[in-house]
């Protein structure tokens, strides 16, 4: 009787827990599901740049392929095409593009001097203009209006400070500073903010075309010079402001006391936040920020601190987005493309930025392979989204599907030619300068 007893109730048990385990309940708990899943995003965020690290491979390339594969055989409703969420597209977007922006300034050894910067005023200062002007007229040839070649030219001209962690310096104090190393990441922390008034231009004139607005003395003295220079004012501010609070106030309660990165977090939003409360370019004023919060103390071991939090946020978002655009090329987001489109996205990302960036090195002083490299890595990416998606949401183009799929196929032909290039040349180039990329002190691990 006794076994009896105890045998019915721990077979209900066992049907019971065979039932709550089913596929079906769990289908039906997308909570569940999405903690799952962000552990294992996570998990990936800490382990792939290790495997990566030696491998023609980069995370970005793995997370577009991951997303592809999760939206096209997952029973997942969503379609993450940035057309249909343009809101959403140009906040997150903002988002991981500003983490970035404060995470390359912090990593930058060198101090600030016009001639010892002078590779980054040369990419922004020629190769940039040249790059909107190239990408511009061949978008006409393509059969693009010329309002939507414009926008494409501005928004593909910069590079992108948040899939360019391979080509960028390394951390605070570790010595990883090279001349193309440097000119990639200072070229990527401030052409964001700088192509922001040709993004500006296309609206403006779009505007003008419908209503006959003037517009050439509010671009010039409000999106050129007001938004430049505030912009540059107020992140110099936020940067000292923190930089005193940090390392320099005559108390106990330094920021740099509590040991927590996310303090660099903080200065990146509000330095944000507060230039664009007064109309300036939130992206340029968060780079200054950077620059100056690292020049506050520049031998302080928070430095690396911030540092590694800000690049840790910065790749876990950066992982989202990518699964997303994954998500979103699966989706049809390369539908509306023809071959002369095809050709265009090639010649930008083969042609264009080569050929602008050594003719903005000609004349500087460093060794041919150097200039070669800091002419091919001009990666797109999250910033070009971006820029499209906030002059969809302030202004009327036109052939907006065709845009987003010429934009998208410049940014995934970029992760896959920069990505599969970037380790093999990079390591080659330390060879060449006398650098061992398998030494201890040079292993990075990066997105």
């Amino acid at each position: 009787m006794r076994t009896k007893s105890l045998s019915a109730p721990n077979a209900e048990h066992v049907g019971a827990l065979v039932a709550m385990l089913s596929w079906p309940n769990l289908a039906l708990s997308p909570y569940i599901l999405a903690m799952t899943g962000a552990g294992v995003l996570i998990a990936l965020v800490a382990w792939l740049p290790l495997v990566l690290r030696r491998l023609p491979l980069s995370l970005p390339i793995i997370c577009i392929a991951l997303g592809a594969m999760l939206f096209s055989f997952a029973p997942i409703a969503l379609r993450p095409l940035p057309q249909h969420h343009p809101a959403f597209t140009e906040r997150f977007t903002e988002f991981v593009v500003i983490i970035a922006l404060m995470g390359a300034g912090l990593k930058i050894d060198r101090i600030f001097h016009v001639r010892r910067w002078q590779v980054t005023w040369r990419l922004l200062g020629v190769t940039m203009p040249l790059c909107i002007a190239m990408i511009a007229a061949l978008g006409v040839l393509s059969g693009l209006p010329w309002l939507v070649a414009l926008l494409l030219g501005a928004a593909l001209a910069p590079t992108d400070p948040v899939l360019a962690s391979d080509v960028q310096v390394g951390p605070p104090r570790t010595g990883e500073e090279d001349e193309v190393r440097f000119g990639l990441t200072s070229e990527a922390g401030l052409n964001d903010g700088l192509a922001f008034p040709f993004v500006q231009l296309a609206i403006l004139l779009c505007a003008a075309a419908s209503d006959g607005k003037p517009w050439l003395v509010e671009w010039l003295t409000y999106n050129v010079l007001w938004e430049i220079v505030a912009g540059v004012g107020g992140g110099w501010l936020v940067g000292r402001a923190f930089g005193w609070l940090t390392f320099h106030i005559p108390s106990d309660s330094k920021l740099a006391s509590t040991g927590d990165g996310l303090i660099a977090i903080a200065a990146t939003f509000i330095s944000y936040g507060l230039t664009e409360v007064i109309h300036a370019y939130g992206f340029l004023a968060v780079f200054i920020t950077a620059l100056t919060l690292r020049h506050a103390h520049r031998e302080h071991d928070f430095q690396r601190d911030m540092h590694d939090v800000t690049e840790q946020v910065e790749r876990l978002a950066m992982m989202v987005l990518l699964l997303l655009f994954g998500g979103a090329l699966a989706s049809g987001l390369l539908a509306p493309l023809t071959w002369i489109d095809v050709g265009l996205a090639l010649a930008i990302l083969l042609l264009v930025r080569p050929v602008a960036g050594l003719a903005g090195l000609i004349g500087l002083k460093i060794d041919r392979t150097e200039k070669l490299t800091l002419a091919f890595f001009g990666i797109r990416g999250v910033g070009s989204i971006y820029y499209i998606a906030y002059a969809l949401n302030h202004a009327r183009f036109a052939q907006v599907d065709r845009l987003w799929a010429i934009v998208a196929l410049v940014i995934l032909l970029s992760i896959l030619v920069h990505g599969l290039t970037v380790t093999p040349i990079m390591r080659s180039l330390d060879r060449r300068q006398g650098r061992d990329p398998d030494a201890a002190g040079h292993e990075r691990v990066g997105g």
